[in-house]
């Protein structure tokens, strides 16, 4: 069994399920930490988290017919497969919370939602990455691939531990803003200020006769970071936006370096733990000196695996374990985690069967498949530029893989339409090449029906 699978299993079969605190426990257990550590963790009285995990132990001895305790519960429990008996104890009680839970997939999958698919063993990596002093997480993913969902752990785990934290969205800054270094920089520090409920004190540290990297450099230094003791997590999302800017990105990046770099010598920008989250490859000449996103821990989230969508069935109270359904999906769309989302959504809507995988799946590329709505926003953006649009035709009607220029294949792959290698560009999944190929023969029939009007 996986812990997945033994806190899952905990929850069906007590009337009560599992309190936070004993999923806590098991989970903590699981990976290894001490009471003392688990106590002060989750911030309760050591002899209380005691008595509960022995309970805890007693329950999973009794399921497992041999003696459980700490210290072999992991390598007891891991050898045990659930029975036929517990397998559909376990589809009951999904079916049955799932007709209570289900969420439409949209923006991150929440804390305590019973859909968020872990990815071992990277939050835990990304967990003990944070907790080093001046620590550096480099996140990269196509869009709809679970960033948000990460760091929105992240962030809770920060904000347990007493960590101060930060998150900015580069999406959200006005076009303005981007329109020289240091209007970039002031806006940057006013709003890490703002997020630490800090008044913007700017003009006290920011010089004229200096240029703007110093000046924003002594600005976290002596004022950002200069709380006693308390470590801040500072998140800076879609750090694309910044790509398409070179005269910004070209002074940034080095800066974020020189931050890390400070963190070896210097103890107050020890505080500092920076994620780094993106969805492409930089194409602004940047020195690998220079550019942070080969130092601290690279993270990048793949598809679902086969075991991973079939766990995500389970939960949504469907018995795929033949793994004929999975394969099906997984042909269409991949591991793709939004796809497969939406794919359970419809499937288990109403709490019932709303229709069978197989119509699904023969819906999907067309206008009246789930999916469409969302595909539609694909189809605009490659109106928009036809540049684009005919490179990813070029995929999508390719018997292996394309080489395309490099911006178009970074723009393509941060899309989540492609999967790039190298420099070898194949479409992300067979659900993108039906639609669009469809969209491609109506988008030449309008072209040809207005040629031949204009004759």
């Amino acid at each position: 069994m996986t812990i997945d699978e033994v806190v899952l299993l905990l929850k069906a079969s007590q009337a009560t399920g599992l309190t936070t605190l004993q999923e806590i426990i098991l989970r903590s257990s699981w990976e290894g930490k001490t009471y003392t550590n688990i106590a002060c963790e989750a911030d309760y009285d050591e002899e209380r988290v005691r008595k509960i995990a022995a309970h805890l132990w007693q329950l999973l001895s009794n399921f497992c017919k041999e003696p459980i305790n700490k210290s072999n519960f992991r390598q007891s429990v891991e050898n045990h497969r659930l029975s036929k008996a517990h397998q559909q104890l376990v589809k009951e009680f999904n079916k049955a919370a799932t007709a209570i839970s289900l969420e439409f997939p949209s923006g991150p999958v929440s804390l305590n939602s019973r859909f968020y698919i872990p990815r071992p063993p990277i939050e835990e990596l990304a967990y003990a990455e944070m907790a080093k002093p001046g620590s550096v997480i480099c996140i990269k993913a196509p869009k709809k691939m679970g960033k948000s969902s990460l760091i929105l752990r992240l962030l809770a785990r920060a904000n347990n531990q007493g960590f101060r934290t930060v998150t900015l969205d580069f999406q959200q800054a006005d076009k303005a803003v981007f329109a020289s270094l240091d209007t970039f920089l002031r806006w940057f520090c006013t709003n890490v200020s703002r997020e630490l409920q800090l008044e913007p004190k700017l003009n006290d540290y920011w010089n004229e006769d200096m240029d703007s990297k110093v000046s924003c450099f002594i600005y976290f230094q002596e004022y950002l970071l200069s709380a006693p003791e308390t470590p801040l997590v500072l998140v800076l999302d879609e750090v694309d936006w910044v790509f398409e800017h070179q005269e910004i990105v070209e002074e940034l990046l080095p800066l974020v370096r020189s931050w890390y770099e400070q963190a070896k010598g210097v103890e107050v920008w020890q505080k500092l733990r920076l994620v780094l989250v993106y969805s492409t490859e930089i194409l602004v000449p940047i020195k690998l000196t220079q550019s942070p996103f080969n130092i601290g821990l690279p993270i990048n989230l793949s598809p679902f695996t086969r075991e991973q969508v079939l766990d995500l069935a389970l939960r949504h109270g469907l018995d795929w374990t033949n793994g004929k359904n999975v394969e099906s999906l997984m042909a269409m769309v991949g591991g793709y985690p939004y796809l497969v989302r939406l794919a359970f959504y419809h499937l288990v809507g109403k709490g019932g069967l709303e229709r069978d995988l197989e119509q699904l799946l023969q819906e999907t590329p067309t206008e009246a498949g789930i999916y469409h709505e969302y595909l539609k926003q694909f189809v605009l953006v490659l109106q928009d530029e036809p540049e684009l649009q005919n490179a990813f035709y070029e995929v999508i009607n390719a018997t292996n893989y394309v080489q395309l220029e490099p911006a178009l294949a970074c723009k393509l792959q941060s899309m989540g339409l492609i999967n790039l290698e190298g420099d070898r560009s194949t479409v992300a999944c067979e659900l993108y090449r039906l639609y669009f190929r469809q969209y491609l023969k109506k988008s030449e029939s309008l072209n040809n029906n207005r040629i031949e009007h204009l004759f």
